[in-house]
């Protein structure tokens, strides 16, 4: 089936509600629940009290304050990201599995559309299943509010009236823009979760308490723009040993946080981008100082604090993720695009392969013959779907490989 036909059908037979759904003859999607332990760390709970207060200068005619109103309900409150379901590509009529590759997916994605027709083809080329799971806050975790296009708008247009000078603010990127921008810290506190909750789903694989897969089931990664971030830490940090043999496969994705550019439609508006920056880049040591709870778990013995740290700044404890990155090199692949704006190839070079480019990791830079972006390097496009297959072929056979 072509990539275009794939993604077509793919994406107008998933949901969450089925137990399983049959793809073709080969491949099924199923679903599975998951309870993330974690929100006691998110603003508002019991471990993070915040009080949430948030008194921007709003001018006389508008009313009501949309922006509050979104913002009302704590981290710690949003049901959303504490009980949800994941989507696992898996052979149909398979009983169970001792192979899973994990699929990490990019900042503010609300749908697995693109992701499909990758797991899909990963799961045929290597005879793994894959594990799809959402980062914290972020698809079927994520409030249905917040991608209602008539409540984004409302928003979206207060926000550029209080920043006459914003660039690139829209309705797909305005919750997550608003969120950050209120409060940058929430980066690094969905991002811990999102750790912790992929090692308590590896720790019920290993525990022989998932219903699919074996508890001596191998655990790959594939990743793709900031999901390889996550993937990073996951790896870095090695809990209990679990990923010592584990290999990763990265796709537009790899370089350290400072070294991205997250300004688009699709991702975040500029006035996020500089609240985000300026708290996790340029004062996160001062805000350490001030704050307990990040000075308590981006801090040793919290392995995974400090990785964190690592990968948000290009020259923070660079030795440190140098001498972690060498180790697993054989381990670890990368492919990326020539005219990714959101994360350049070099960037993704000069974190792999280290300041002195003498780090092992293989990087493929890739470029397409067609018009592409970093959030859409498929495009479902009729007029151009034999070279999107094609280029979509080339990919996932590197990859695929990879992870054999």
């Amino acid at each position: 089936m072509k990539y275009i036909d794939l993604f077509k059908h793919l994406k107008s037979i998933e949901n969450y509600e089925d137990d399983e759904i049959i793809i073709d003859d080969d491949f099924a999607i199923r679903n599975y629940d998951f309870k993330s332990n974690y929100q006691s760390i998110l603003p508002g709970g019991e471990n993070n009290p915040d009080d949430y207060e948030y008194t921007p200068t709003i001018p006389e005619d508008f009313e009501p304050d949309v922006i509050q109103q979104m913002l009302n309900k704590t981290d710690a409150e949003i049901t959303e990201n504490i009980r949800f379901r994941y989507h696992m590509i898996v052979p149909r009529n398979a009983e169970r599995t001792n192979k899973i590759v994990m699929m990490f997916h990019g900042f503010n994605e609300k749908h697995w559309d693109k992701y499909l027709p990758w797991a899909r083809y990963i799961a045929e080329k290597t005879g793994k299943s894959i594990v799809m799971f959402p980062i914290a806050f972020h698809m079927n975790r994520a409030p249905a509010a917040w991608s209602n296009s008539r409540e984004m708008y409302k928003i979206s247009e207060q926000r550029k009236q209080r920043h006459p000078d914003i660039i690139n603010s829209s309705l797909s990127n305005v919750a997550i823009s608003t969120r950050l921008h209120n409060k940058p810290q929430r980066f690094i506190w969905s991002g811990l979760q999102s750790y912790y909750d992929v090692i308590d789903f590896v720790e019920q694989v290993k525990s022989g308490k998932h219903p699919f897969i074996s508890s001596d089931a191998s655990v790959d990664f594939c990743s793709y723009s900031i999901g390889t971030f996550l993937g990073q830490v996951v790896m870095m940090t090695n809990h209990k040993g679990y990923f010592s043999h584990s290999k990763y496969a990265t796709f537009c994705g790899g370089a350290v946080f400072n070294r991205m550019f997250p300004v688009s439609k699709f991702i975040l508006d500029s006035e996020a981008n500089v609240s985000l920056y300026s708290f996790v880049v340029e004062h996160i040591e001062s805000h350490m100082r001030r704050d307990r709870m990040l000075r308590h778990y981006l801090n040793e013995p919290f392995a995974e604090g400090i990785n964190f740290r690592t990968m948000l700044n290009y020259k923070t404890l660079t030795k440190h993720r140098e001498e972690i990155f060498r180790s697993m090199s054989d381990r670890f692949y990368g492919i990326v695009l020539a005219q990714d704006e959101v994360v350049p190839a070099y960037e993704v070079m000069n974190t792999l392969q280290g300041s002195k480019r003498d780090i092992p990791i293989k990087v493929d830079v890739l470029d397409f013959p067609y018009k592409y972006i970093h959030e859409d390097p498929f495009p479902a496009l009729t007029k151009i779907a034999d070279e999107v297959d094609k280029q979509f072929r080339i990919t996932f056979d590197k990859i695929s490989e990879f992870l054999q």
